[in-house]
């Protein structure tokens, strides 16, 4: 609804994934010791939140697909994940 793209306006870099209730964002880095940098930020990020990303990695490409499977689709958890991953990838001189 309403609320919904609010929230998405937060994260403009993300788009709603085709064929699913969820949002995903490809992230593209100088390298793949930047790119697994993003993700171990990430993990430890995530871990004690006990809210995990879907995630493919290739050399300096990550893909990133974020939902909450307790409700079915995109909750208050992915857009905080998501802004979270915004920034961590900043800091991993993201390219994209």
């Amino acid at each position: 609804g309403e609320q919904r793209v609010e929230e998405l306006k937060k994260i403009p870099l993300w788009k709603e994934k085709e064929g699913r209730d969820a949002i995903t964002r490809t992230f593209m880095f100088k390298d793949f010791k930047d790119a697994f940098k993003f993700m171990t930020q990430t993990a430890d990020y995530c871990d004690p939140k006990d809210h995990h990303p879907e995630w493919f990695n290739v050399y300096n490409k990550v893909e990133v697909t974020l939902a909450t499977h307790t409700v079915n689709g995109v909750s208050e958890k992915d857009i905080d994940l998501a802004t979270a991953m915004d920034n961590f990838a900043t800091n991993c001189n993201v390219k994209q």
